[in-house]
Formats: structure tokens, sequence, C-alpha cells
């Protein structure tokens, strides 16, 4: 791979949520802020949603790690998966928090068996907060049976928390009219966006420096100018692209990524595609050019002949 060619310790641009990639910018520094401020005050939804590959997961993965380091205090149960049936769902809940139960248990036993989990928890001081990833996915009567969940209570709180990361079709999914009182119980709720031009840029050198990179810069602006106009400023895009041009790069010995090598990278990567003005203007120029390079031959073919 082109790690030793380019002195880098780790692959920059891998697809994997690595905790230790995440940059604070903007965007994700609100969210970050608003999720932590509302779980220290014991709100009870909560909600971020962002188009496919804005770094939901990733923004996920760092606020478990930050709880996680404070046992005593917080509890976290994580369902990455929940096209699950309202069972289902409380099956897993069930795993996470560390109770074991067939999967012919009643409902009824189950509930019951959750319940005093949580109560313990609560006894102790602790604060049980459930992610739920992809939760776009999940089916109605599921959501309507996770609201229903959230009803255990003490006479003092909630006796857990709720944050969803999903699509913005769940957005779609809570105006449905039999979803409007889980609606009602989202206290908190951030979009995610996606990169700008100069946030790309910093995206970019950001991770190319967690990835152990100490040297002048890889990439020339015209190359992120491309990967910018192809991505639309995705992240998870942004990664393929440059992952795929430092391939291109190196497979041709070079050591920094121009226009060329991001193109051939575009071009390889389905679903991915430069605006047809930038296209046209990139294939406008380079007739230009080429016109000038004949006209020049043209002339010193004419001198020499005279």
């Amino acid at each position: 791979m082109y790690l030793e060619h380019f002195a880098i310790k780790e692959l920059p641009f891998s697809l994997t949520p690595n905790t230790e990639f995440f940059l604070n910018m903007a965007s994700y520094h609100k969210a970050y802020n608003m999720l932590m401020v509302s779980v220290s005050n014991r709100e009870g939804f909560i909600k971020v949603v962002g188009e496919v590959g804005t770094g939901k997961t990733m923004l996920c993965r760092k606020v478990l790690n930050t709880l996680e380091e404070n046992p005593d205090t917080y509890v976290t149960a994580y369902i990455a998966n929940p096209v699950l049936s309202p069972k289902g769902l409380f099956l897993a809940f069930a795993e996470e928090l560390g109770l074991e139960a067939d999967s012919d248990i009643g409902h009824h036993s189950l509930l019951k068996k959750i319940t005093k989990v949580l109560m313990n928890y609560s006894a102790e001081g602790r604060q049980v907060i459930l992610f739920i990833d992809e939760a776009h996915a999940m089916p109605e009567k599921t959501l309507e049976a996770l609201r229903l969940l959230t009803n255990l209570e003490t006479e003092q709180t909630k006796l857990f928390q709720v944050v969803l990361f999903a699509q913005p079709e769940l957005d779609e999914m809570l105006r449905e009219k039999s979803l409007r009182q889980l609606l009602q119980r989202i206290t908190f709720s951030y979009r995610l966006e996606s990169l700008d031009r100069e946030g790309l840029e910093r995206y970019v050198s950001h991770r190319l420096a967690t990835a152990g990179y100490n040297g002048p810069s890889v990439f020339t602006g015209k190359a992120l100018d491309d990967v910018f106009n192809a991505s639309n400023g995705t992240p998870r895009i942004v990664n393929i692209l440059c992952h795929k041009a430092l391939m291109v790069a190196f497979g041709r010995g070079e050591r920094v990524v121009d226009r060329e090598h991001m193109r051939k990278a575009i071009e390889d990567t389905e679903g991915v595609s430069l605006p047809q003005g930038g296209v046209r203007q990139y294939a406008a120029a380079s007739a230009v050019m080429a016109a000038g390079c004949v006209a020049l031959i043209v002339y010193l073919v004419g001198y020499y002949l005279r």
C-alpha cells in the first residue's frame, strides 16, 4: 500500500468510524455539545439526523466513549441494527444491560426484568442511555413500543434516555399521525451538515496528521476542489476518493496528489461524478491548451521552413 511511500503510519481515510480521527469542527462540535448537555440534564428523546455518510456513527461512538469513561455515572446501551420487532428491541436492550433472557420469554416477564435492572441502576445513582443507530430503519410499531418503554420512571426521573441517530427519513416517519406522541417526546434535535470547502481541507489535513503524516500538503488545491465538487462535502465519499487518489499517485511514484489523480479516483467510483459545468470547464480549458499547442507547432514549423 502507499503508507511507506507517503510516510504515513496508518490508513488516513479508512471508512471505519475510528474516534481518534474525530474532527471537532463547528457542526460536529455543536452536535457533540448538544448531546452531552442533553444527557447531563436527563432529557427524554434526543435525535441527530444527517444524510448518508455525514458522520453520524462516528459522532455516536465519540459520545459513547466519553460516557463510558465515567462508568460510575453512566450506563450505555448501543443498538446498531434496529430492524427489530418490538419484542426483538426489548431483548436487544436487555442484552445490552447484561440481562439474560430466552427468546421465548413472555412480554410481561421481559418488561419486569428490564424494569428491575433499571431501578437498580437508578438507586445506585447511575444514568442509563440507550443509543440507537440507523433509527430510520425501525418499523413503526417498534418505534411506538420504544416510546411506551420510556414510560418507565420513578417519581423524580425517567429510568433511561434514548438517543436516535438517523437519516432524514426518520423525520418523515415522525410526521405520521400515528407517531405524533413520539415526536412530542423529542426534546432536542440536531441536523448534521456536510463539509464546506474550507472544512473539507481541514478534514483531509486532520486525517493525514492523525495518521502520522508530517510534511507539505499532499493534495493540491485543485484536487481538493474536485473532491469537494464530486462529494458535496460528504465525509464518507471524501474518504473513498482521497484513498483512491493516494493509490493512483503511489502507483505512478508521485508524492503529490494532483487533479489528474483525483479525476481517476472519481472515474473509478460508482455513483460519484463532477458537476457537468465543472467537467465542461475542464474540457474547454484542455481544448484551449491543445489548440494553443497546435498553433505553436504550426508557427514553429512555418518559421523553420522559411
